[in-house]
């Protein structure tokens, strides 16, 4: 059931309209995640960045050791929300038109025919992106930016409902090839997917016993209910003083100084405007999951490291020291005044 924005006749709707107004559609995110919960234990972290993606439209790239339920939860997630989904592993033999598609000759006909690749789909997982090298990730680009692919002279149109959801192996270094820098920046968010606790453990091994005869993922939620929210979603009030927040910190990358933190040694390059954008996205749809209608400065604070981590290129100092890009945005979390 699509929720339309209450309408007011001087054109002014309060935060409690706001409110009201989330509410009603966010009907569809609790089973959600309820539903992923039974299949994906002790992701909780995973499970809200996905829903975060599903409401920003953000891509998401997963990086974490084999065996977390990275893969499982992307599929789980498809099958929750009614939606298709394509899985491409990715190769280092890989070509751009194993992504995208390509043109075949019909000598019937004497034309060429478009044949679409696995990209045409709403989600999308990349498992092992970081296995092919950057030709085939070039053929990624104009679908995470433009929503659309170009085959030839012709441009298509992807899903309205579009969704990357990348992994990579942290440890891994045979057969890999980094990430181009213009590739990662299209990730809206990049999550680091750890290990279970020891009670979380213990449940996974319970549950597995019976997962395959009990554990079917229930179809919660529709593709039309998540588009309709991200409007919504989009429509959560943010105060001015939170968005020189968010430029706040996002400058602070560029800038150490300008908030006397001595961190220039330590950072090659900040982060882009893509994460101020990212950030003022992911932040509504926090507050969207939390069921308010208006934008906290603790939904910035908690959106920052996923947004900012894989922006922030550290020098060759900061290795040597040991000192990662988490560490820096913590300092600059924990040091630019909160509004």
């Amino acid at each position: 059931m699509t929720t339309e924005l209450p309408q007011q006749n001087k054109g002014y709707i309060s935060i409690q309209q706001i409110t009201e107004t989330v509410k009603a559609a966010s009907g569809w995110v609790a089973p959600l995640r309820n539903e992923l919960s039974r299949t994906i234990i002790g992701q909780d972290n995973l499970i809200d960045s996905l829903l975060i993606g599903l409401l920003s439209g953000g891509h998401i790239l997963l990086e974490g050791l084999p065996g977390l339920a990275k893969t499982l939860a992307v599929k789980s997630l498809s099958e929750a929300i009614r939606t298709d989904f394509r899985r491409i592993q990715f190769t280092p033999d890989m070509l751009p038109a194993d992504i995208i598609g390509t043109q075949i000759y019909n000598p019937q006909e004497t034309t060429f025919e478009t044949r679409r690749g696995p990209i045409f789909a709403s989600l999308v997982l990349a498992d092992e992106i970081n296995r092919a090298p950057a030709k085939v990730q070039s053929a990624l680009l104009e679908a995470m930016q433009e929503k659309q692919v170009t085959i030839g002279e012709e441009s298509y149109l992807l899903p309205k409902l579009f969704l990357v959801l990348a992994t990579q192996n942290p440890i891994e270094q045979e057969g890999t090839y980094p990430l181009p820098e213009a590739q990662v920046d299209r990730f809206m968010l990049k999550v680091v997917v750890g290990y279970p606790s020891r009670a979380e453990e213990r449940k996974i091994l319970d549950n597995y016993e019976y997962s395959s005869k009990e554990k079917k993922i229930v179809p919660v939620a529709s593709p039309e209910e998540i588009l309709n929210a991200r409007r919504v979603a989009d429509s959560i009030y943010m105060d001015d003083k939170i968005k020189d927040y968010i430029v706040s910190l996002v400058y602070a990358t560029r800038d150490p100084e300008s908030c006397h933190l001595s961190l220039s040694n330590y950072i090659e390059t900040g982060a882009s405007p893509r994460a101020t954008l990212s950030m003022k996205s992911v932040a509504k749809c926090a507050a969207f999951l939390a069921g308010r209608g208006y934008v906290t400065p603790d939904d910035v604070k908690s959106s920052a490291m996923n947004v900012m981590r894989h922006r922030i290129r550290i020098s060759y100092e900061a290795e040597a020291e040991g000192i990662s890009s988490e560490d820096i945005i913590r300092k600059i979390v924990d040091t630019v005044p909160v509004p």
